[in-house]
């Protein structure tokens, strides 16, 4: 297994792929716009594994929202701080992490699926946990049935990836006074799905 240090070491030394002409940075905005819709307040958010473009900092930001930004990846957030330098960025394993405050609005893409599974549940929880009454949590996930974890070097370097299954998903959100408002394969027939949820 591939710990969230060893992950933020691998995606130091792809951050260039991220910077590319080719990269899409329509991904997963039109995803937030939904999430966003049901937004009551717009307060603080927050961007968890927020990477170096900014696109969802920014979008968060046009929709009247303070985002700030957290990512295990020195050399991501060195980038996401020359772009945004008013922006508060932490750079640290978010499983250790501990906020300060509650947000109106969470996103988690692309990222908690690095998570080691055996942390997975937790952090689910803690994210939605720090969630004010009514807010939002966006993330997407592996859209498989059942737990499962792998590694793989698509990216050039070896990156683990853990998924809970749809089922303990949508269990533990209905468990932690939460409600899911969306659920989604935005990419098929790719195992992409996200989960637009709810604090009660």
């Amino acid at each position: 297994m591939i710990s969230p240090q060893e992950i933020g070491n691998a995606y130091d030394q792809i951050t260039h792929l991220w910077e590319l002409d080719g990269f899409d940075r329509t991904n997963g905005i039109a995803q937030h716009q939904r999430a966003i819709s049901f937004v009551k307040n717009k307060g603080l958010a927050l961007d968890v594994g927020c990477g170096s473009t900014g696109r969802l900092i920014e979008l968060m930001t046009q929709q009247g929202f303070e985002p700030h930004g957290i990512d295990v990846s020195e050399k991501m957030l060195l980038l996401a701080r020359q772009k945004h330098p008013n922006i508060n960025f932490f750079n640290d394993d978010i499983c250790q992490w501990q906020a300060s405050t509650q947000y109106d609005f969470i996103s988690a893409w692309d990222s908690i699926w690095h998570v080691p599974l055996a942390q997975q549940e937790a952090l689910i929880v803690k994210l939605m946990l720090w969630l004010k009454t009514g807010g939002i949590f966006i993330f997407s996930a592996g859209g498989l049935d059942e737990p499962q974890q792998h590694t793989d070097n698509a990216m050039g370097v070896e990156v683990y990836y853990s998924t809970l299954g749809i089922n303990q998903y949508l269990k533990v959100i209905a468990e932690n006074d939460c409600v899911c408002r969306h659920v989604e394969y935005d990419q098929y027939p790719e195992q992409h799905v996200y989960f637009i949820v709810q604090k009660r």
